[in-house]
């Protein structure tokens, strides 16, 4: 796992080590660069598979033809040597040597063979051609910039901020982030900054790096097909599958531990791990928050279970006091996050990467995705609802909806129920996107300064969303169209974001065995009555997790790594929002209306309305413009 960054500049000798020091924490073992006339490409390595210097990047093929910068891991790569051992000369075990003669042998077409997260550049000095891709489903970042000047990508937005490029900031991607607290889509808040879409490629000429081809080389195989197994094989060969992927990521040459926060996906990749390596006690790190629930945001503390599976496991489980001063770690977490998303579980996992690298555990492996693939957010309970509502005249729906609007939000169980019927009014299809918006558009537009609110008002977050739907016309599947949209974007532009940049922040590598390709895969053709039962979520994974797991671990109710956002927002950050949301501050940045941000937070206060998260992702906007934007000499207004 390692930080890239490439240019194509006239001043590539200057612009590309200040470049490449702004993502330096992502690689502290060793920093490299190639030039090639105007090209340059910068690497900073934090070494996993083959620690000498023969793993070193930038990598050179023998031939001197092609230069590759690569972040990530594949981990079939000793497979994808075998077919090429017999032609090429191999000088290191590492998976980038592979990539390198992989891309060599098989030109783009390597991408089909790949399974593994990724974001690489490969030179061509023959064609005096750049070949850039992102693995399939997001796991890697990658951004890119294009200008008359100039073109650059990297694995965060910062390597850009030393370069003489335009910055405008997007309105639309202000709206984004305020609909859903992240960005969903190839949009950042710098207009002419756009990430490379999960499952892309790019080919990008030298001499003429405006008409560079974007390019899908991969789509998410939902094609309304199922398995027509029965049941208990089904539940066998996922078991299988299991064990196959977190045995594929278990390959490194430095220590590996585990996220371990008490719920089922972590407790299952754990529990794969040992009944691989019986013998071994694996580092696992959880969260001590030493406080019980948190009613009021609706979390329940998960030690008691991370202690349970640690014992019932036989791991060492390393309890990480949670030390967050928001505070202080508020502008921290938003720049490291690279991007001004509003959630507080980044911090979490900043904590334990931290401790982590402290105790030489270089990669840890997650229960990210478990959720995505097999059904495990209320949302996707909330879909039973469609069953019923069918037959509800428009008129009976609007009343429901009218009468549960009245309910106070200060009680999380309101809250979900005016999240349940906030589209009920709609059509289906309207509904089922509408279950991953945060806020009604109607309220974050009047957010807006109204020099802005004729262009937000013209854009419509959710259109993403429903146009995305068309790309698998053949899934009839309502649980299973909201799963694509979870793994599209939910998962990969928020959730896959902050676990890349935060645990890369500290110099560790997070690995997701739920994203092996060959399960992701599998999990498309099990038929949705096995990944949503009733009401009981991901029970095919429960099924599984019988014989390895504690039945309370197993059925017990859904948490996560939580915070007390209201809390926060309503006392502790006052301060903040004092600062950050006051008149002067919001009338000098000019994109909000000073007069509808205090009306959300006075209604926030008296518990009118539940605007907390919303509150903090305003903040999170402001914090992002402060030491991203205004750090910009000679910036567009």
């Amino acid at each position: 796992m390692c930080g890239i960054v490439g240019l194509i500049s006239p001043d590539i000798e200057s612009n590309l080590p200040l470049a490449l020091h702004n993502i330096s924490h992502r690689g502290p073992d060793s920093k490299g660069m190639f030039v090639y006339e105007k090209l340059g490409l910068g690497h900073a390595r934090l070494a996993i598979q083959d620690l000498s210097e023969k793993g070193s990047q930038p990598m050179m093929s023998s031939c001197g033809n092609y230069c590759l910068i690569f972040n990530g891991e594949i981990y079939n790569h000793l497979e994808i040597r075998a077919r090429l051992e017999s032609k090429y000369s191999f000088k290191s075990h590492s998976d980038t040597e592979t990539l390198l003669y992989g891309y060599k042998e098989y030109g783009s077409k390597i991408l089909q063979l790949l399974n593994g997260i990724f974001a690489f550049a490969i030179f061509d000095k023959q064609k005096k051609e750049l070949f850039i891709a992102r693995d399939p489903f997001g796991v890697k970042p990658l951004y890119y910039y294009a200008d008359a000047d100039l073109f650059w990508f990297s694995s965060e937005i910062k390597s850009i901020l030393p370069l003489p490029i335009e910055y405008t900031i997007d309105p639309e991607a202000l709206v984004n982030y305020l609909t859903f607290l992240y960005s969903p889509g190839e949009k950042t808040p710098f207009k002419k900054v756009l990430k490379l879409l999960p499952g892309h490629c790019m080919t990008v000429p030298l001499n003429d790096h405006q008409q560079f081809a974007l390019q899908s080389y991969y789509e998410i195989p939902f094609q309304g097909k199922r398995s027509n197994k029965t049941e208990q094989e089904l539940i066998d060969k996922l078991e299988k599958k299991l064990l196959k992927a977190v045995d594929r990521q278990l390959l490194s040459d430095v220590p590996v531990g585990f996220f371990l926060s008490g719920g089922l996906d972590s407790s299952a990749i754990v529990a794969m791990a040992k009944k691989l390596h019986p013998k071994k006690k694996f580092n696992c790190y959880t969260i001590n928050t030493n406080d019980g629930a948190d009613l009021e945001d609706g979390f329940v503390n998960d030690l008691q279970y991370a202690r349970l599976v640690a014992q019932h496991l036989d791991v060492h489980l390393i309890e990480v006091p949670s030390t967050i001063d928001i505070v202080e770690d508020f502008d921290k977490m938003i720049y490291h996050l690279d991007e001004p998303q509003a959630d507080p579980a980044p911090l979490n996992v900043l904590q334990i990467c931290t401790q982590a690298r402290k105790d030489g555990c270089v990669v840890l492996l997650g229960g990210t995705a478990g959720d995505d693939l097999f059904s495990g957010y209320r949302r996707h309970q909330a879909l039973q609802i469609e069953h019923y509502l069918v037959y509800i005249p428009l008129f009976i729906r609007k009343a429901i909806r009218s009468l549960v609007m009245l309910l106070p939000p200060k009680n999380a169980l309101f809250r979900r129920a005016r999240k349940l019927t906030q589209y009920i009014h709609l059509s289906q299809e309207q509904r089922l996107v509408g279950y991953f918006s945060w806020l009604d558009q109607s309220i974050v537009n009047q957010l807006f300064a109204p020099a802005h609110r004729p262009v937000c008002s013209q854009f419509n977050p959710l259109q993403l969303f429903m146009d995305y739907l068309k790309k698998i016309p053949k899934e009839k599947e309502l649980l299973n169209k909201m799963l694509y949209l979870e793994m599209k974007f939910f998962l990969t532009d928020h959730n896959l974001n902050y676990t890349d940049k935060m645990s890369m922040a500290t110099g560790v590598e997070v690995r997701v065995p739920f994203l092996d390709k060959e399960l992701l895969e599998f999990s498309c053709t099990i038929p949705v009555d096995l990944k949503l039962k009733g009401v009981t979520t991901k029970y095919i994974l429960k099924k599984v997790m019988e014989k390895y797991l504690p039945h309370e671990v197993i059925y017990r109710p859904k948490s996560g790594f939580g915070a007390p956002v209201r809390q926060w927002i309503k006392e502790d950050m006052q301060s903040y929002i004092d600062n950050y949301l006051s008149e002067q501050s919001i009338t000098n940045r000019g994109l909000f209306s000073f007069e509808a941000v205090q009306q959300l937070i006075k209604d926030n206060a008296s518990g009118k309305i539940d605007a907390s998260y919303t509150i903090w992702s305003l903040l999170s906007i402001e914090s992002w413009m402060r030491q991203f934007y205004d750090v910009i000499p000679n910036k567009n207004p």
